[in-house]
């Protein structure tokens, strides 16, 4: 497991990781806004990173939450979009907090566990040039930090 916070080189944080019920989202800190959806996506004991090509680092898939739009429709979104992927379960696993650098802003993102027994092929977008499927505990160069904690966080199985 992981002590938070988990800092990653920009100076965004992860500080904390809360298990909760997605009906719960609607009862957080209203001063905090909930701007982001990510899935934490496995097959077998892997899981999905992505390579942002602007950020140039590997990441979980996910990204904002569209005005409109549940948590739950972004993370099923925002999934099939930067990897082609469609999970074949997918259960809400919490709500993380994080410090975004450089301006200090707090923000909820969240988090969605999900799995796939037959990994669809990817194929390179505007936002992701490659996919992996990782083993949490092997080294990947340009892994952000947070994005590895949270898959430790949610492991396939709990």
């Amino acid at each position: 497991m992981y002590d938070l916070p988990v800092q990653n080189t920009d100076g965004s944080a992860l500080l904390t990781f809360d298990r909760l019920h997605e009906a719960d989202l609607s009862s957080l800190d209203p001063s905090v806004p909930l701007t982001a959806s990510l899935v934490v996506l496995w097959s077998g004991h892997k899981c999905l990173m992505v390579f942002n090509r602007f950020h140039r680092a590997w990441e979980l898939p996910g990204g904002m939450i569209d005005p409109g739009e549940s948590a739950r429709e972004a993370a099923v979104r925002e999934l099939d979009e930067e990897s082609g992927q469609r999970a074949d379960s997918l259960d809400f696993a919490g709500v993380a907090k994080i410090r975004v650098a450089p301006d200090d802003r707090l923000e909820f993102l969240a988090i969605y566990r999900g799995y796939v027994d037959t990994p669809r092929p990817f194929a390179p977008n505007d936002e992701m040039s490659e996919a992996v499927w990782w083993n949490p505990g092997e080294p990947l160069i340009d892994l952000y930090p947070i994005d590895a904690a949270l898959a430790t966080l949610c492991p396939p199985e709990w």
